[in-house]
């Protein structure tokens, strides 16, 4: 048994090291449905993104929401501005991340 993983020189697998006669060739990812795996990533951070930056402004998501209304003390904290604000901004995170990621793989 040889003490280093590397392969020795006097292999009888005339093919790249690690590979043995019987191993395929990995196969690859076609362009189509690496795209379309794109687009449905790209348009469910969209999606995602405008729900969460539209919500905390809406009194039917925010104010009337039943998690709010069975624990007050969370609803009195779900009121304040800064809240309401840092949700937001998530969402409008989410969107940046689905407008990049849309511009970078254009760009390839």
């Amino acid at each position: 048994m040889p003490a280093s993983p590397a392969p020795d020189s006097g292999s009888s697998s005339g093919g790249a090291p690690g590979k043995t006669a019987g191993d395929p060739d990995p196969q690859r990812i076609p362009r189509w449905l690496v795209r379309a795996e794109l687009f449905l990533r790209v348009m469910l951070r969209i999606y995602i993104g405008l729900a969460v930056a539209y919500a905390p402004w809406s009194p039917l998501f925010w104010d009337q929401n039943p998690l709010f209304v069975q624990f007050p003390t969370l609803s009195i904290y779900a009121a304040n501005g800064a809240v309401r604000g840092i949700v937001s901004g998530i969402g409008l995170l989410n969107l940046w991340i689905a407008l990049r990621d849309a511009i970078r793989y254009r760009n390839r």
